[in-house]
């Protein structure tokens, strides 16, 4: 097993060809921070160039896939710090969902308990995903004053729509599975205990065929739903810097900490 990120947040195991690719950061819920999100992004470059590998499962230790942004990231952009260094921070995450999409073998994710945020951003960015019956998802980043970036709104309105869209991303609420897999986000829903088996499933049956002709495939079906992904949301980033230097962010990250209602009151 190969692990990433400095304190080992990411491990990559094999099992009969496939890629097992795992979040190791469970005492905190899988919170993404830099360490968690360079240490994917790392595992994800690997496996390109990979020939010993069919096909790629994502999953997460502990009870939850991810529970989003780690506060204690969010927290040192109140520091003092450059923008320029704050538009640069910001591109981490989209060089994440880049990576998980350029890899060339079928990725299917399995998630449990919340995903939030980033965490929903990772199985949007698969080819596949399969969820635990009593999982919830949802884009919570308007909650804390901040749009939706990491380039990921290509994904959500692919899978769901523009509609659909606006109600994942523009509430912050969460979705529950059963939901999401009627509007197409999910491919599958399972009870928990069955979890990484069904995601194993869908992998070994992709694994099984000509691997040539699968990629291939892939990677037109790719190139053909988000011809102009990248060249559109090149401004997430932009708009990301500014929210972080209103009131509003403060303000959310304050009430996040302190369990209670923010109060925006757009400055």
């Amino acid at each position: 097993m190969s692990t990433f990120g400095s304190n080992g947040t990411v491990a990559v195991g094999e099992q009969d060809g496939i890629a097992i690719v795992s979040l190791r950061r469970e005492a905190q819920r899988n919170a993404m921070n830099g360490e968690l999100i360079d240490g994917l992004t790392e595992a994800a470059e690997s496996l390109r160039s990979r020939v010993d590998a069919f096909a790629v499962v994502f999953r997460a230790d502990g009870e939850h896939f991810s529970a989003g942004a780690d506060l204690d990231d969010l927290e040192s952009f109140f520091g003092d710090r450059s923008v320029l260094v704050t538009r640069r921070e910001a591109e981490r995450g989209a060089r994440l969902l880049r990576a998980i999409r350029e890899i060339h073998q079928p990725t299917i994710c399995a998630v449990r308990g919340v995903a939030i945020g980033a965490g929903a951003c990772i199985p949007a960015a698969c080819d596949f995903r399969v969820a635990a019956k009593d999982a919830r998802i949802g884009y919570a980043e308007v909650r804390m004053g901040m749009n939706l970036m990491w380039h990921a709104i290509p994904d959500l309105v692919g899978l769901v729509g523009p509609a659909r869209a606006r109600q994942m991303a523009m509430s912050g609420r969460l979705f529950d599975a059963d939901r999401l897999a009627q509007w197409g986000f999910l491919d599958e829903t399972c009870p928990a205990d069955e979890l990484d088996d069904r995601a194993l499933a869908w992998a070994r049956e992709y694994a099984s065929l000509p691997p040539l002709a699968v990629q291939m495939i892939k990677r037109s079906i790719n190139r053909y739903a988000q011809p102009l992904g990248e060249a559109v949301m090149h401004m997430d980033a932009d708009q990301w810097t500014l929210a972080t230097m209103t009131e509003d962010f403060r303000e959310c990250v304050d009430a996040a900490r302190e369990k209670r209602a923010p109060r925006p009151t757009g400055r």
